[in-house]
């Protein structure tokens, strides 16, 4: 009941409203990762949220900040700490504030963890606060915690983003000084700062030392070259960088005509791309199927929805094997263009593929035959779902209880509503 007292007042109090005598029980507050998955626990664990979240409203919006989280007397920990700076993850100069009062406030019950250090490390990078990032860096080399690749990788990639590529080349350079491995993932990141920039001739002498420093490139590797030549539309150029390495033993871990495929679907060049998918076709030829999915989604979304399906039969009879993430792009967009014999025929190839219908596949098919006034088919069809033992879930009631609301069908979507209310699902208020 404690919990509950903490939550409600946190929530519809404003600061000065709430006593500062309750806030002493706080000491004894649990971290989220204490939790077991009992009713009372999970109560629990929503007070625990609850807390982090007024925390963070305070840290965004409280001018004296610093006074009011004095008057909590709130007993600090790492968890708590790290989920009150990804809550304020966008307010550089706000997370710094707290995380520096984290540090000093007293008693002094909690010391940082190299976790938090470099949450903020990563947020300060992200806010353009470079200053105050570098003087938190050496904090942690004084406190004897190293830079993690992850977060080096981070910042750099930020540099990159904003083309600041001199720091982003400075911080790669120190990072041995701050016991960080220049593994494959640094590279990379240098290396997409490098592209961000237009340097290619820099990407191409860091590859260079990558190798030598025995690091093997992966896909990404290629891909962020490709996908740089590709946007600065030069295609030869990237032909030649996959053909290169190839010669020199270093082949990507998909095919090169993928990875130009991707580059060309990044850089936005769709007709480029869909002509370089039909001459893969009449050579006999399929993209992997990862590529395959991308050029789809970009396909559709352009509306060219006959080439999508042609595309889609030509590369299947060429010996493509669609996975799950083919028939959820294809489906959905049949189902809306009011294809619904197609929609069937997709949805029975995934069966066959050994899919398993779950609700969201099933579900734009039976809303596209409501769309078409084909009340009784929908029907029909979603009890043969659940006959078939693929239950719907919440969002599939929701939407053909509204379908059928629009549709005039009263008495089925009421049933509807008292069918998933024995079921457990709390209907939402648009279906009341």
């Amino acid at each position: 009941m404690l919990f509950s007292r903490v939550s409600r007042l946190l929530l519809h109090k404003s600061n000065d409203q709430i006593p500062v005598s309750l806030f002493r029980h706080l000491k004894t507050l649990p971290s989220a990762s204490s939790f077991d998955e009992s009713p009372l626990q999970t109560r629990k664990k929503d007070d625990y949220f609850a807390v982090v979240q007024h925390i963070s409203n305070i840290v965004r919006h409280d001018y004296y900040m610093e006074r009011t989280l004095n008057k909590m007397r709130v007993s600090l920990n790492s968890d708590l700490v790290y989920r009150v700076l990804r809550a304020c993850s966008r307010c550089g100069t706000e997370s710094l504030r707290f995380f520096n009062w984290a540090r000093t406030c007293q008693p002094a019950s909690y010391a940082p963890t190299s976790v938090e250090y470099e949450e903020i490390v990563m947020i300060l990078a992200q806010t353009k606060k470079y200053e105050s990032m570098w003087k938190i860096i050496h904090q942690m080399k004084s406190q004897h915690l190293g830079l993690s690749p992850k977060t080096a990788c981070f910042i750099i990639e930020e540099f990159g983003k904003h083309g600041l590529i001199d720091q982003a080349i400075e911080i790669f350079n120190k990072l041995k000084h701050f016991d960080c491995k220049q593994n494959v993932d640094v590279y990379n990141s240098l290396l997409f700062a490098l592209c961000e920039v237009k340097m290619f001739h820099g990407a191409y002498a860091l590859i260079r030392r990558m190798i030598r420093k025995g690091e093997v490139p992966d896909k990404r590797t290629f891909a962020i070259l490709v996908n740089g030549w590709c946007s600065a539309g030069k295609m030869r150029e990237a032909q030649d960088f996959l053909e290169e390495m190839s010669r020199k033993g270093f082949n990507p871990p998909v095919r090169g005509r993928d990875l130009l495929i991707e580059g060309l679907l990044n850089a936005g060049y769709l007709e480029s791309a869909k002509g370089m998918v039909r001459k893969m076709t009449k050579e006999g030829f399929v993209p992997d199927v990862g590529t395959f999915n991308s050029l789809m989604e970009a396909i559709v979304k352009s509306g060219e929805l006959d080439f999508c399906l042609s595309l889609y039969h030509s590369v299947c009879k060429l010996g493509l094997c669609p996975d799950i993430g083919t028939y959820k792009l294809l489906i959905p967009a049949v189902s809306k263009a009011g294809m619904i014999d197609e929609a069937f025929r997709l949805l029975h190839k995934s069966i066959e593929d050994g899919h398993k219908p779950f609700p969201s596949l099933y579900a734009p098919i039976i809303k596209g035959m409501c769309r078409r006034a084909q009340f009784d088919d929908a029907i029909s069809f979603f009890s043969e779902m659940k006959l078939k033992g693929h239950p719907p879930n919440r969002p599939v009631y929701t939407m053909l209880i509204t379908m059928c609301g629009r549709g005039g069908r009263y008495v089925e979507a009421a049933n509807y509503l008292a069918e998933m209310t024995e079921f457990g699902f709390t209907p939402i208020s648009r279906v009341l």
